[in-house]
């Protein structure tokens, strides 16, 4: 099976030198204006997104021969099979996939033991494409979300398919260069504005917009909010670390720390399941 993410990392290397460029050469009216600044590339924040999005590839490699395994096994269990030649099996995929991405992408955000794998993501202070690498080390937490499309019939690779092609969309929408597009596909599609907007550690802009391509579902299930107030990106306690490592795992070990001392397990249970920032 052709890895589309793996295909394209030429062209995300030369969209960065793109949106680099643009920034240094082609500053607009809003750059460096203190009431509206866009930070752009930073050196050491952009080697951190890359050594994350490095090392995100590199465990994918074992990973997604386990996944497979998971997905080919669920698929021999179920006796329902959709025909990889029909147009509708694939415009099906793909509102289920979408679908599946914004379960998980949601859950991720609302859930303790989830976020401690997808704050990665939400930890650089700048937005750019770059951003967009910066991906988590433990890609485990993805999982049970696709399982029931490997029920429903779907061959493995075409579920893996599905999902490098949300990404990779994902990937052009992390951008300030980029502004709010025509009403139209801002109404339909997950566009830069929206997810400048879910990178904000503003109040407003908390756990909203979780689309992968459409905002359809956070239309239809309340979680859509319209970027209205410049975006402050990073966390609500930004972590201060340019390491991979300390990027990579740091929500995992205060989550550990907080299980550790937890009085009882109902509380260790709350800080694995309840939201981030739950306290007894």
């Amino acid at each position: 099976m052709v890895d589309l993410l793996q295909k394209a990392v030429p062209i995300f290397v030369l969209s960065l030198l793109i949106e680099w460029a643009a920034y240094y050469f082609l500053r607009d009216d809003h750059d460096g204006d203190s009431a509206d600044p866009k930070k752009g590339y930073a050196l050491r924040d952009t080697a951190t997104s890359l050594s994350m999005g490095v090392g995100n590839l590199l465990i994918n490699v074992v990973w997604k021969g386990v996944v497979v395994t998971i997905y080919a096994a669920l698929y021999e269990l179920t006796p329902l099979r959709l025909p990889p030649g029909a147009w509708w099996v694939w415009v099906l995929l793909f509102f289920l996939d979408d679908f599946a991405y914004y379960w998980f992408h949601r859950i991720s955000h609302e859930v303790r033991l989830f976020w401690a794998s997808h704050v990665v993501h939400h930890s650089s202070q700048h937005y750019n494409l770059s951003t967009a690498l910066r991906q988590t080390w433990v890609p485990m937490t993805a999982l049970p979300f696709w399982l029931p499309l490997a029920l429903l019939g779907f061959e493995p690779w075409m579920i893996l398919l599905a999902q490098s092609w949300n990404l990779l969309y994902q990937f052009f929408v992390h951008t300030e260069r980029v502004g709010r597009l025509p009403r139209l596909i801002e109404y339909v599609f997950n566009t830069p504005s929206h997810h400048r907007a879910h990178h904000g550690s503003n109040d407003v802009y908390l756990d909203k917009n979780y689309a992968g391509i459409l905002m359809l579902w956070d239309r239809l299930l309340g979680t859509f909010q319209p970027e209205t107030e410049r975006v402050r990106y990073g966390l609500v306690q930004n972590i201060h670390t340019h390491n991979p490592v300390g990027v990579a795992f740091h929500e995992f070990a205060a989550l550990w720390r907080d299980v550790r001392h937890a009085r009882g397990w109902r509380e260790r249970l709350n800080y694995l399941l309840r939201p981030p920032g739950w306290k007894p």
